[in-house]
């Protein structure tokens, strides 16, 4: 019976209430974060200049600038990332193409999800007590990087799991059939066709290292000078260093919202960049698009 075709569809009331609710929802994200990003562009953008960008706070001088600030936040970033991304890459092959499952891969895996949802606060007190007192690196850039790493691994790990279980089974036995090794198939195979996913967790890593601030209240310190001399570059990473994050708390906490609004203009353009780069890694590196 025509009636009972499947070709035929019954359109409910319920269904146009639900998708009214759906664009009324996305509308709603939009904007709420329209409000916000505008919010802060209006009451920061005057305070983005020249010296602002390229100064420290100096009383004498009478300026405020988050030149020290911005170093700081790039050490950060890059030894975060130098320690995470082996790390977290290697046990995500390991436990995808090397562990057998069992106990032992479940277990890692378990502990992964559960470092993920630690407050990062409870990081920075580890941190201080561990790297800050136990090995004698107190408040340092260095305390706070290796404090990040273990915030970050759970990210970069999972990230780079998710994207090598998303390489067709046939890529591996195609290669290994062949007669390449374990290895030489794992480099020049999964790695590069898992690409996107592995840059994706990176990029989103170097997000989370740019945002965090409490566990780097503890760590890092809040320093905010500049190296002086070639070697000061190198010795910095002993020193005290505050982020961004750190001089915008620090400014709020001393009504400064002038300043304040103005670093979280930086921010949010360093986010927006973060997102730019994103899109463009993995549309660079998106295999599977190249062989289309």
């Amino acid at each position: 019976m025509p009636g009972n075709s499947i070709c035929v569809k019954k359109i409910r009331v319920s269904d146009y209430i639900l998708t009214a609710l759906i664009y009324v929802c996305s509308i709603i994200s939009i904007l709420l974060l329209l409000g916000i990003v505008g919010y802060v562009f209006i009451k920061g953008i005057g305070q983005i200049n020249w010296q602002f960008l390229t100064t420290v706070p100096s009383s004498i001088k009478g300026t405020f600038g988050i030149a020290g600030n911005i170093v700081n936040t790039l050490y950060v970033i890059v030894i975060t990332l130098l320690i995470a991304t082996p790390v977290g890459i290697g046990s995500a092959i390991y436990l995808n193409e090397y562990a057998k499952p069992g106990k032992l891969v479940r277990l890692i895996e378990f502990t992964t999800e559960t470092l993920s949802g630690i407050p990062s606060i409870i990081f920075g007190l580890f941190g201080m007590v561990f790297f800050g007192g136990v090995l004698g690196l107190g408040y340092s850039i260095l305390t706070g990087a290796l404090t990040l790493t273990i915030m970050t691994l759970p990210l970069i790990t999972r990230n780079t799991q998710e994207a090598l279980k998303t390489v067709p089974e046939h890529y591996r036995s195609g290669a290994l059939g062949m007669g390449a090794t374990k290895w030489y198939m794992i480099r020049t195979i999964l790695l590069p066709s898992s690409m996107t996913g592995i840059i994706t967790g990176v990029i989103l890593a170097i997000g989370r290292i740019v945002g965090e601030s409490a566990a780097l209240l503890f760590t890092s310190g809040s320093g905010f000078l500049l190296p002086k001399t070639g070697a000061g570059f190198f010795n910095k990473i002993f020193e005290s260093g505050g982020t961004l994050t750190i001089q915008l708390y620090l400014c709020m906490s001393k009504a400064q919202y002038d300043e304040a609004f103005g670093i979280a203009v930086v921010l949010l353009i360093i986010v927006f960049g973060i997102n730019m780069l994103t899109k463009y890694l993995a549309s660079h590196f998106d295999v599977n698009k190249k062989n289309c």
